[in-house]
This record gives C-alpha cells, sequence and structure tokens, in this order.
C-alpha cells in the first residue's frame, strides 16, 4: 500500500529514542520528512543523522513554553510547511499515590498534559485540510496501570483533550488520533519490570495477559503510527487505538 507520505512533513516529539523514534524512523522510510525533537541537542542531532538528509534534529522539551512555536518555525525553515505532529512525551515517573509529591505532579503535568496541549494548538494553526495531529497516550486512558498514578490521572485527560479536537478540527479537515501502547519491549518498559523484585518474572506475568504472548516491538508501533499519521488513514479521526498485542479486551 502507498501510504501518501511522500515529502509529506511531520514534527514528532520525544524522537531521539523509544517509540517516538520507531515512528519517526517509519515515516522517514515512507518518504517523509521530519522535525524530530530529543531533551539533549547531541543526541536529538545524532537521532536525526542516522535517518539522513530527510531528518532534522532540534532540542526542545515538551514543557518549554516556546518549544511549539520553535518546532513548527523549525518545520517551516526546513522543509517548506507541516502536514502534521506526532506529540510523544517520555512516562512520568512511577510511583503509588502515597508516594507521589507535589513537585513530580506539577512537572508531569507541565510535560505530559500541558506541553501537549500547547504543541497541538500550534499545529493546529498551522495546518491545512489533510493534516493530522496524534498523541502517544497509553492503555492507561482505558484502564489504570499499577504503579503509575501520575499517568493514570494524566492520559486520560489528554484523550479526552484530544476528542474534543477532533470535534473543533473536523470541519477544518484536520484529524486527531491517539495510539494507546501496551507492553512495548522499550527501556521504559523494561525499567518498570525492573522495579519488580524478579523482573523476569513480571515479564513472564504480563506476557501472559496478553493474547499475541508477547511485548510488542517499537518497529510494530512506528508503522502503526505512520499508517495513522498518513493520507492512507484519511477517514479516522477521533480514534484511541490500543497498540497492545490484543490485551485490551473491551469493545
Amino acid at each position: 500500500m502507498d501510504l501518501g507520505l511522500n515529502n509529506r512533513v511531520y514534527i514528532v516529539t520525544g524522537a531521539s529514542r523509544g517509540l517516538g523514534n520507531a515512528a519517526a524512523r517509519e515515516l522517514v522510510a515512507e518518504g517523509a520528512k521530519v522535525v524530530l525533537t530529543g531533551r539533549d541537542e547531541k543526541v536529538a542531532a545524532a537521532a536525526a543523522a542516522e535517518l539522513g538528509p530527510n531528518a532534522v534534529g532540534v532540542a526542545a522539551d515538551n514543557a518549554e513554553p516556546d518549544a511549539a512555536e520553535r518546532l513548527v518555525a523549525a518545520a517551516r525553515e526546513n522543509f517548506g510547511g507541516l502536514d502534521g505532529i506526532l506529540i510523544s512525551v517520555g512516562g512520568p515517573p512511577p510511583g503509588y499515590v502515597a508516594d507521589s509529591t507535589d513537585e513530580q505532579w506539577r512537572e508531569s503535568f507541565e510535560s505530559v498534559f500541558l506541553g501537549a496541549v500547547r504543541l497541538a494548538r500550534a499545529a493546529a494553526a498551522e495546518l491545512d485540510e489533510g493534516g493530522v495531529i496524534g498523541f502517544v497516550l497509553s492503555t492507561s486512558v482505558h484502564e489504570p496501570i499499577p504503579g503509575l498514578t501520575i499517568s493514570n490521572g494524566l492520559r486520560p485527560g489528554l484523550a479526552g483533550f484530544a476528542n474534543s479536537l477532533a470535534d473543533e478540527l473536523g470541519p477544518r479537515g484536520i484529524r486527531v488520533v491517539g495510539l494507546l501502547p501496551g507492553r512495548m519491549d522499550t527501556d521504559r518498559v523494561r525499567q518498570l519490570d525492573g522495579l519488580s523484585a524478579d523482573p523476569e518474572a513480571a515479564r513472564l506475568a504480563a506476557q501472559s495477559r496478553i493474547p499475541l504472548r508477547r511485548y510488542g516491538t517499537p518497529q510494530e508501533f512506528g508503522r502503526t503510527a505512520a499508517f495513522f499519521l498518513s493520507p492512507a488513514a484519511s477517514y479516522l479521526t477521533g480514534v484511541m487505538l490500543p497498540v497492545d498485542g490484543g490485551a485490551r479486551r473491551g469493545f
């Protein structure tokens, strides 16, 4: 299938590694041009260099008030415009209700929630018909994940924002979609498994609850993201898609 991504321009945040990087790789492989971000300038530049001339790395933290405008400007200056954005952020620190401090909540709100809102608003002001705004959220949108209290509190609210945005931007022909990764084989998930007294047993137990009996790969997530962001998915909006090997059994 031709996804229609050739020469389309995307911003992908949090793309120096992990799922954001996997999405950026697949977009570039399909012919798109990407502005990718990471908090460290050298790491972001190195990640872009691996993808070739159709990728540019920019140091940016989603929590920075000026990040959204800087990234839109970078897309315009390097590639002549913007066709979409994938807003991906690192997970908030793990912990339970009693463990989570006010400062952790404030910092996570700035990065996970308010930063994503700013990025989406800036992209919406720049996009034309056919544009797309994507959010990388979590299966915690539907069901809380033990030990991830802050994520459980913030990501469902961001999904609600995304659905409201889909309603508002739909008449302009701009789509808004969400991807809900489950247990993916990333550094973040390995870190969470490592919090257990027996990380290998924790992983096996988690896999036993997934119908496909394994964790997903970043590449599998990246391919799904590339399709969702592409013109091939032109009639999908307001959708929250679990990428979880079937772990979510609800309709």
